[in-house]
C-alpha cells in the first residue's frame, strides 16, 4: 500500500512508540458496519436538538406566561433533548473507544486513524458511500481516491 499501514505487521493495530492506534484499509472497511450505526444514531440525535432548541428556547423565553399545557411541553422538550444530548454524547464516546474520529458533524464524515508514508493520515467514509474509499493526511480537508494498488493489495490479503 505504498506506505499505508498495510505493511505493519499482521494483527497490528497501534503503534507501541507513540500509543495512538492506526487502523489498515481492511480494519478500517470491517469496521464500518458499526461506525455506518454510530454515524446514523449521531446524525438523528443531531436532527432531534436541532428541531427541539427553537421550541425549548421560546418556551423558555415565555416561561412565567405559560399555561400548564405549554408548562408541560416545556419540561417534556427539556427531557427529550436531555435524552438526544445524551445519546449524542455516548454515540461519541463509541467513537472515541474505536478510535474514530468524527471529521465532519454536518455531512457524519469519519476518520479511520492510519499512517501514509509515516504521515498521521485518514481512510475516510461518509454516509452515502459504499465502503472506505478515500483518504487524506490530517490537517488536510483534500480527500483523494483510495489507489487502486491499495486495494488490489487488500483484495490479495483476504484470498489468502
Amino acid at each position: 500500500m505504498n506506505g499505508s499501514t498495510g505493511n505493519k505487521a499482521s494483527g497490528a493495530s497501534e503503534s507501541p512508540d507513540r500509543g495512538e492506534v492506526f487502523l489498515s484499509l481492511s480494519m478500517a472497511q470491517r469496521m464500518l458496519p458499526l461506525v455506518q450505526r454510530i454515524v446514523e444514531d449521531m446524525r438523528a440525535s443531531q436532527q432531534v436538538i436541532d428541531k427541539l432548541r427553537p421550541e425549548q428556547a421560546r418556551l423558555e423565553r415565555q416561561r412565567r406566561q405559560l399555561a400548564w399545557p405549554e408548562r408541560q411541553r416545556r419540561y417534556q422538550l427539556s427531557e427529550e433533548l436531555s435524552n438526544a444530548e445524551k445519546t449524542l454524547e455516548n454515540s461519541l464516546e463509541e467513537m472515541q473507544t474505536l478510535s474514530v474520529s468524527l471529521l465532519d458533524p454536518e455531512i457524519g464524515r469519519v476518520g479511520f486513524p492510519t499512517l501514509v508514508n509515516d504521515r498521521r493520515a485518514f481512510f475516510s467514509w461518509r454516509p452515502g458511500e459504499e465502503g472506505v474509499q478515500s483518504w487524506h493526511f490530517a490537517g488536510e480537508s483534500v480527500c483523494r481516491p483510495i489507489p487502486n494498488s491499495w486495494l488490489r493489495e487488500l483484495a490479495m490479503a483476504g484470498k489468502r
